[in-house]
């Protein structure tokens, strides 16, 4: 059966829902089943209070606490994934502190971005450039 999730793939996927999910929006029964999780697995214990603290530096703006998280992450030896993810982040680690602290984002720069991409995908082997650009600066 080709685009149906079983039950057993279904619930393979669940503790990763739940651990990107904000505690507040699971209901009762899978709060209290991701608790029994955690309580078996060190591993996704550790890893769930690292993505809690990366989400609240995230949500309230707290960047200046990046370089902390990211020696925290790479602490972490068992958890290898998250280590390359911290390594990764200071790649550029001064224009991610300034997007995990500044208010600013380029969110209707990349909506455009959106538009017109999606007329260009709309009318890719139907007609020439100009036709093209007189539709993006019409609509």
């Amino acid at each position: 059966m080709v685009g149906r999730t079983t039950a057993a793939s279904a619930s393979r996927h669940t503790p990763a829902r739940w651990l990107l999910s904000h505690p507040d929006a699971l209901p009762e029964r899978d709060r209290l089943q991701f608790k029994a999780v955690l309580a078996n697995c060190r591993q996704l214990t550790a890893l769930a209070e690292h993505v809690r603290s990366f989400t609240r530096m995230v949500t309230e703006l707290e960047g200046e606490r990046l370089p902390e998280w990211i020696e925290s992450a790479r602490a972490a030896t068992d958890l290898p994934s998250l280590s390359r993810f911290a390594q990764h982040l200071e790649r550029d680690l001064d224009a991610v502190i300034a997007g995990l602290t500044l208010p600013w984002n380029s969110g209707v720069v990349e909506g455009h971005v959106n538009r017109i991409k999606m007329l260009k995908r709309q009318m890719f082997g139907r007609a020439g450039f100009e036709l093209l650009r007189k539709r993006a600066l019409l609509t």
